[in-house]
């Protein structure tokens, strides 16, 4: 029997009870980051969301591993001005505090005059994607479905179809795009033996929400020292660029995840 398609259910009580497809692969007892961001993300938007903003900035610093037990959420408002409004999130398993999120969402407006300078950032999804959930790329190699084929020193990206974080509910594109962006961690960090860095934080900054059912992330940048990693990526739909990713990241060789196996 196949996993189900969504990370959590949610009970009347808000507490989100993890599926088997949640957990990470760092530990067998241990929720996946992509997992927890969701849950972040959804509860921010469902408790916050105005349409007249955008979610433009959310970040999420993952304390410690979350463990395969009920996630319950805590928001709470910051400051609701006319332009800039701020709310906070803490995701807590009993008494401990597992994340901490924050969402600044901005109000949309007309653009300043003027001519700007825009970075270029390419990127082509693979053409068969929907035959896959998934879409793992790299520059040695190419678009494949299989995670198997990359594991090399080469530039990363994926394209996908986002998990849904709680049973019988469609994420909206918010979710979508910060459940994608947390693979920002795998893109940069991700070399010929593996990945050996574990990510603490994740932020994600919008100009725009995606559309469409997939998201791509491409890594940008990749820098290293003393066992710190820090790592950004760009965030795609099918028309282009959504808005970047930024991981610090630690190193973990210890328990070094090996793809190629």
């Amino acid at each position: 029997m196949s996993d189900p398609r969504y990370f959590f259910t949610l009970d009347d009580h808000g507490h989100y009870t993890p599926a088997q497809i949640a957990r990470g692969r760092w530990a067998h007892d241990t929720l996946g980051g992509p997992a927890v961001v969701g849950v972040a993300a959804r509860a921010l938007e469902v408790e916050f969301g105005d349409a007249e903003f955008t979610p433009a900035r959310l970040t999420v610093d993952l304390f410690k591993a979350a463990k395969t037990e009920p996630l319950q959420v805590q928001t709470r408002t910051v400051r609701a001005g006319r332009r800039i409004r701020t709310h906070e999130a803490d995701l807590r398993q009993g008494d401990v505090l597992v994340a901490h999120a924050t969402l600044i969402q901005l109000r949309r407006a007309d653009a300043p005059p003027g001519t700007e300078w825009h970075s270029r950032h390419e990127f082509t999804p693979p053409v068969d994607d929907h035959t896959a959930p998934r879409w793992f790329g790299s520059d040695a190699v190419g678009w494949t479905p299989d995670i198997r084929n990359h594991q090399n020193a080469s530039r990363k990206r994926m394209w996908s179809r986002v998990i849904d974080v709680v049973e019988g509910e469609r994420n909206s594109p918010f979710v979508d795009v910060v459940v994608a962006a947390e693979a920002t961690s795998l893109m940069t960090n991700w070399g010929d033996d593996g990945i050996g860095y574990i990510n603490c934080d994740l932020t994600v900054a919008l100009t725009r929400l995606p559309a469409g059912d997939h998201v791509g992330v491409q890594a940008d940048t990749h820098l290293t020292a003393d066992g710190i990693a820090v790592g950004t990526a760009t965030l795609f739909d099918r028309s282009g660029p959504v808005g970047t990713a930024l991981v610090t990241a630690v190193s973990n060789a210890a328990a070094q995840i090996d793809f190629s196996r």
